[in-house]
């Protein structure tokens, strides 16, 4: 008797060890549980945080599941969601071939995506008033940095699209780590610029460590230039849009046209300056903090890279194994943001 395949969806997260970011990507996936009634929709992360992304597979396995569309949470692609995810997804397979893995691709550079951010920033001025032109006020984008340059130009590419959206006099592009420049130099140097306001806006999907020392660092450089008005714009968390992107995700793995943008991938081709990783093998480093739980009373600090689109590289202080970032004694960065 022919027996119907049954098949559930996996959301992957990065984890953190801020309890808030847990409990947001939490939602999030609580959100698709709802919005995806004809699937089991489980979850887990990559590192800190439980569960794991093994624990969720399980539960869907268990749940009789033996097909398993897997989406990574990562804005874009890098380490994370070229290396780290797809390496657990493989290892799970092997272990249990009775089930079939389908891995989605990141949420990359989207229209959908825009508009979230869009509304983001738009939210911001709408709270800080209308006083000030849209020319004479200046956008600072935060990415969270990878030692993948191709990951890092799409934050380039979203500040872009949303200067020439609203129509600001300026913007810059900065980055919370591993990459150059990091949020104090790219503010310090907007700040020479004569612009009335400064909005900065965390390209991030959810809260945590680096968000908030964005936040601190932008206060910093506030309180050193008084006559400008900084504005802090909130981050995409669960925005209907980013939501929407997650089920297009999902949509495209069951239409075959899950193809990931690898024309710049320095695990491809000779990226400029990344030469030698061309080839790399395709495996995790992150099994040394998988499901060791959030809190502040993990001192783990990792320069590497993040939600994002994530690299290889934790920095020189934090060798795993990692193919050293090129770039790494730039002097406007490229460890990750302190304290």
């Amino acid at each position: 008797m022919f027996k119907l395949e049954k098949t559930g969806v996996m959301l992957c997260g990065h984890g953190s060890r801020d309890e808030r970011a847990v409990a947001e990507f939490t939602a999030l996936a609580q959100h698709m549980k709802r919005r995806l009634p004809q699937y089991d929709v489980d979850f887990g992360f990559l590192e800190f945080a439980t569960p794991i992304i093994r624990n969720g597979l399980d539960a869907l396995r268990e749940k009789g599941n033996t097909r398993i569309l897997a989406l990574p949470g990562m804005l874009f692609a890098a380490g994370h969601a070229k290396n780290d995810i797809p390496s657990v997804l493989n290892r799970y397979q092997a272990e249990h071939p009775d089930v079939s893995i389908s891995y989605g691709r990141d949420l990359g550079i989207d229209l959908k995506m825009l508009r979230a951010a869009g509304d983001r920033i738009q939210q911001a001025l709408d709270a800080a008033g209308d006083d000030v032109p849209r020319h004479e006020t200046a956008l600072v984008v935060v990415g969270r940095g990878t030692s993948d340059p191709d990951a890092n130009s799409n934050i380039a590419k979203v500040m872009r699209m949303l200067w020439e959206g609203f129509g600001f006099g300026w913007a810059e592009t900065a980055y919370s780590g591993v990459t150059f420049p990091l949020v104090q130099p790219a503010l310090e140097h907007v700040a020479k610029l004569g612009y009335r306001r400064v909005i900065v806006f965390p390209y991030f999907l959810f809260t945590g460590i680096l968000v908030e020392r964005i936040y601190d660092y932008t206060d910093r450089v506030a309180a050193a230039h008084p006559q400008i008005g900084f504005i802090k714009a909130g981050y995409l968390n669960d925005h209907p849009l980013v939501l929407d992107v997650f089920e297009d995700r999902l949509r495209e793995i069951l239409d075959g046209s899950n193809n990931m943008n690898c024309q710049m991938c320095k695990y491809r081709a000779q990226v400029l300056g990344f030469e030698d990783e061309v080839g790399l093998a395709q495996e995790s480093h992150h099994h040394h903090v998988e499901g060791i739980g959030t809190g502040g009373h993990h001192h783990h600090d990792h320069g590497h890279d993040h939600d994002h689109g994530h690299g290889h590289g934790h920095g020189r202080s934090h060798d795993h194994g990692h193919h050293p970032y090129p770039h790494a004694d730039h002097p406007l960065g490229p460890k990750t943001l302190t304290d």
